[in-house]
């Protein structure tokens, strides 16, 4: 099978840098392409975002041209991989076909977490994952007044600074006592709630919703666990993503214990437990040689970091990955970029600031163990290689941190 192609099943941002960087690398064997979406690969930070408002055209997620695919790999777009045997390195897909490979890698990504409540399947409840969703949110916003968001993560708090942007009124429900809890802390989840509540969004901590109300097939509300009820003319499900790892599943490979965050388990070259096949993105599951576990991130630069990193492994390079998780958020007039990785609310002793939180310009250190774990800097600009050198550091240093500028 030496003939056969490298193919990357997947249509997202891990799988377009791998494509490319195969190029850069100076593989000239032919490179085959499959994803579900109609489209092209694309970025989604603006999906929630500037592109979400209408305040930029596609090109903002469709960073690499048509023309770029075109003289350079083949793409199969509609086309998503259905079925995997790493005995035979074939591919199985959606119409029927099968395709051979010498070398996959499993860029698919994740979907947004269903919720099984009542009304979930009523018209005018949406999920947002890809730029077609996105254009179905969009337009629902400008014709709305009112928007829920059942989630108070990353996405339904992008989307819910969009939507008052837009001029709507917004209700967030979240099961946390502030939103970005899980992620951030109840101290740093604070400063969000507090951003979110001072330009006008209703936020409802610790709720659990029960159903959306429908009228007619459509949505027009929604009930919570303990009776109340709040009118939206929009609902949007943003309860967390889970990896698409049935390919691997359909092929045996191992995945990552669901504690640990799921999804595909990899080594240091990103590679599977099957023969010749790797994985990059959402869906896998990465070692941390600083953090001493595997670390599953569902962010831009993350899909970035292992699309180039399991395209060099493809090609022979040894070298184990070692990047440290990294995102970064706009909401209104805060940006805000974190490098680290803290597995939850508990998992630090404190959090220790430098600057002015009320000003919404400082950085903000979460501190275990007498180490830095991570760093966040808010408003605060060119700032994430000094914090990762204070997490790859020795012991931390508060006074040193508080007076980080």
């Amino acid at each position: 099978m030496s003939n056969a192609p490298i193919v990357i099943a997947g249509g997202g941002l891990a799988a377009a840098k791998a494509a490319q960087t195969l190029r850069d690398q100076g593989h000239e064997g032919d490179v085959v392409i499959v994803t579900g979406e109609p489209h092209r690969p694309y970025e989604r930070p603006p999906l929630s975002k500037d592109y979400l408002r209408g305040e930029a055209d596609r090109g903002a997620a469709f960073t690499i041209g048509e023309d770029w695919f075109e003289q350079n790999a083949e793409l199969r777009t509609g086309e998503p991989a259905t079925g995997l045997d790493p005995q035979t390195r074939r591919l199985a897909l959606a119409d029927g076909s099968t395709l051979d490979y010498a070398k996959l890698l499993i860029a698919t990504g994740s979907s947004p977490r269903p919720l099984p409540i009542p009304g979930a399947d009523l018209r005018g409840v949406h999920l947002l994952r890809t730029v077609d969703q996105a254009d179905l949110l969009a337009a629902a916003i400008r014709e709305a007044d009112r928007v829920a968001i059942v989630g108070d993560g990353w996405i339904g708090m992008e989307v819910a600074a969009s939507a008052r942007q837009m001029g709507r009124e917004v209700t967030v429900f979240g099961l946390g006592a502030q939103p970005l809890e899980r992620v951030l802390g109840p101290e740093m989840g604070l400063v969000f709630g507090k951003l979110h509540t001072d330009h006008g969004v209703d936020l409802w901590r610790r709720t659990q919703v029960a159903r959306i109300l429908g009228e007619d097939g459509r949505a027009v509300g929604v009930e919570t666990a303990d009776g109340r009820r709040v009118a939206a003319d929009v609902v949007l499900l943003a309860v967390g993503a889970t990896p698409n790892a049935g390919l691997a599943v359909a092929g045996g490979l191992n995945l990552r214990e669901r504690e640990l965050g799921g999804g595909v388990a990899v080594d240091g070259t990103l590679r599977t437990s099957g023969a010749d096949v790797w994985a990059a993105g959402d869906v896998a599951s990465v070692p941390s040689p600083h953090f001493g576990r595997p670390i599953r991130v569902e962010h831009w630069q993350t899909a970035i970091d292992t699309g180039v990193h399991a395209a060099k492994a493809m090609l022979g390079d040894e070298t184990p990955y070692d990047k440290l998780p990294y995102f970064f958020t706009d909401q209104y007039d805060l940006g805000m970029e974190y490098v680290g990785f803290v597995p939850g609310p508990g998992a630090y002793d404190e959090v220790v600031v430098s600057g002015s939180v009320e000003s919404l310009e400082f950085a903000a250190f979460w501190v275990g163990g007498g180490r830095v774990l991570a760093g966040m800097a808010v408003n605060t600009w060119d700032r994430v290689g000094e914090i990762e050198a204070l997490i790859r550091g020795g012991e931390a240093d508060t006074e040193a941190l508080q007076a980080f500028r």
